[in-house]
């Protein structure tokens, strides 16, 4: 059988190949004194508040599980603009906003709308892998430029500009970033999409992590930048809905239409039992419990940032955003008799039953380096896992 060229050059999703392998060896030390932790996937561990699982059972108790519009429920669309204006105080119309199957189908629109054939897109590395995969998959070429700890791991606006060619049409960023957990300062994001603006290139941004900024100078919509921005969002992190598969697209208007015909044609709606229960994640009770919880990411990451670095590893950026650290293990590899982060994270799972992320899945600038922790799980979680890498390392 044939296999497209296309589907060859997508490279293995690394941090599921690594969960794989952790979830194997958590079958054989279930029973054990040290069962598997999981800080490798980044998927919250609260789920879903009662009202948005009160409206999903009452959508289909009454049967209201026929298909929607394709760019989503009306309803739905004008909360997620009233909250642009609660939260961020940015004005986002509702006919501006697509409802998608997850950011994933959101990423994938806007590179279908906006990627021809041999246009290069500017990430930063380390970045999301599966980012620079969508544009791949719109035929397009994910061009990633080393970042440094002084710009945060984020593109800067001198860097576009010393990278920007003759078939470059625009920028994907992320902030805050996985899988690092920092954001680009405002001032800077500013700069890039001026210049990007001066191009006619297009502007496109990653912000599902955008609702659980730590930092008040990084919590801020690049929305605010103009009505010409292209900003990806999901119900998956900060409303605590991963397997919901529900997020949305906010585009120029001008771009609804034909983004509307791609979903038609792709996947025709985003499921209608996640969008009725989408509608009860605005609600005030539902909104203090997401307040309470990002309290909780934050408190979490208080304590295994110092908790890592007495143990040795080097944080450079400290994650502003998101349930990230991404940290630098060389200085320890010695210890556990290892060359790269891909074999430091395999020897940490095998000694300390504790799954983590090697750099390999986010760049190829001093990733082999680095690994990324998830915050994501409880606080006993981490504290039991930094006793455990702790003895690993002794």
């Amino acid at each position: 059988m044939k296999i497209s060229h296309r589907a060859q050059k997508v490279e293995p999703f690394y941090v599921m190949e690594v969960f794989k392998e952790a979830s194997k060896l958590a079958k054989e030390v279930a029973h054990t004194d040290k069962p598997m932790i999981f800080l490798s996937v980044g998927e919250p561990d609260f789920t879903a508040p009662a009202l948005v699982q009160e409206a999903a059972a009452r959508a289909i108790t009454k049967g209201h599980t026929q298909y929607t519009n394709a760019n989503g429920m009306d309803s739905l669309r004008e909360k997620i603009s009233t909250w642009y204006a609660q939260r961020f105080n940015v004005n986002v119309p509702a006919s501006r906003i697509v409802i998608t199957a997850g950011a994933s189908a959101a990423l994938q629109l806007a590179c279908l709308a906006l990627v021809d054939a041999g246009d290069e897109i500017l990430m930063p590395d380390p970045s999301y892998p599966c980012n620079r995969h969508f544009v791949h998959a719109a035929d397009g070429v994910a061009k990633l430029i080393a970042t440094t700890p002084e710009e945060r791991f984020q593109l800067s606006a001198a860097k576009v500009q010393a990278n920007w060619g003759a078939k470059t049409t625009g920028v994907l960023l992320a902030s805050p970033s996985n899988p690092t957990g920092t954001s680009i300062h405002p001032d800077e994001l500013r700069k890039i999409h001026e210049f990007v603006g001066s191009k006619g290139g297009i502007t496109m941004i990653d912000e599902i992590y955008l609702g659980l900024s730590h930092d008040a100078t990084f919590g801020k919509s690049a929305l605010e930048l103009g009505d010409n921005i292209i900003s990806i969002n999901s119900f998956s992190k900060y409303f605590n809905m991963t397997g919901w598969r529900l997020g949305w697209l906010v585009v120029p208007e001008k771009l609804v239409s034909p983004i509307e015909r791609l979903a038609q044609n792709l996947y025709i709606c985003a499921s209608s039992i996640s969008q009725a229960a989408g509608l009860a994640c605005f609600e005030p009770e539902s909104i203090a419990t997401y307040e309470q919880r990002r309290a909780e990411f934050k408190a979490r990451r208080d304590y295994f940032l110092p908790a890592l670095k007495e143990l040795g590893f080097n944080i450079p950026v400290e994650p502003d955003g998101a349930f990230y650290v991404y940290a630098d293990a060389s200085p320890l590899f010695a210890k556990l008799g290892v060359n790269d982060s891909w074999d430091f994270a395999f020897e940490i799972m095998r000694r300390a039953h504790v799954a983590i992320t090697p750099g390999r899945d986010f760049g190829t600038d001093s990733t082999a380096n680095f690994v990324r922790f998830s915050t994501a799980s409880s606080m006993q979680d981490l504290q039991t896992a930094i006793s455990r890498i702790r003895e690993a390392l002794n």
